[in-house]
């Protein structure tokens, strides 16, 4: 027989180490919540829509299906971790701007899955969003307005990375190769 005595889990919780008590059969969502981090929604419990998803060292993990043992001496983080309603993260104040947002449930799990993207890769082909994206549903919106609204950050941010390299040269001198300079006249 299976105890279910209270034991406790620690992890590091929003930057912060924390320690918990949990039973051996609650998941993480469940904990997150009754410790008030209820930005972490929950849906459909079977890891199945994305309403949960938090980062698990870096990584977008469904809460719902995860036992909280398994985050003992991890990193996790919640939406609660990016950005604020006074200074909403990169992605949030695009969603907000391109009218993204109708019942708001899924967006939180929208974002921590668009945050593992972009803190994980610096090329942001469309293949890599969508499985970056992949397992967040939303019933309201159709995706349109949530993609255009990631693809602008995302746009942005290769802008910015291709100008970081070398912050003198324009666009055209850029994009310049050695292929290229041989096909040039002389």
């Amino acid at each position: 027989m299976m105890s279910t005595a209270s034991t406790t889990v620690s992890f590091i919780l929003n930057g912060e180490p924390r320690t918990f008590s949990t039973e051996p059969d609650e998941k993480l969502l469940a904990l997150l919540r009754r410790e008030g981090y209820r930005g972490t929604k929950y849906g459909c419990g079977q890891g199945s829509c994305g309403a949960c998803t938090v980062l698990l060292d870096g990584r977008a993990v469904y809460a719902c299906i995860l036992y909280s043992k398994q985050a003992e001496g991890r990193e996790v983080r919640t939406i609660e971790s990016v950005g604020t309603l006074d200074k909403p993260s990169e992605f949030q104040e695009e969603l907000i701007q391109g009218g993204a947002v109708q019942c708001g449930y899924c967006i939180p799990g929208m974002v921590m899955s668009a945050t593992a993207l972009m803190e994980a890769e610096t090329h942001y082909e469309d293949e890599i969003v969508r499985e970056y994206m992949d397992g967040n549903l939303c019933r309201c919106t159709g995706y349109e307005k949530i993609w255009a609204a990631l693809r602008k950050v995302l746009d942005r941010r290769e802008s910015v990375t291709a100008e970081s390299l070398d912050p003198t040269m324009d666009s055209e001198r850029r994009n310049v190769t050695s292929d290229s300079l041989m096909d040039a006249p002389k």
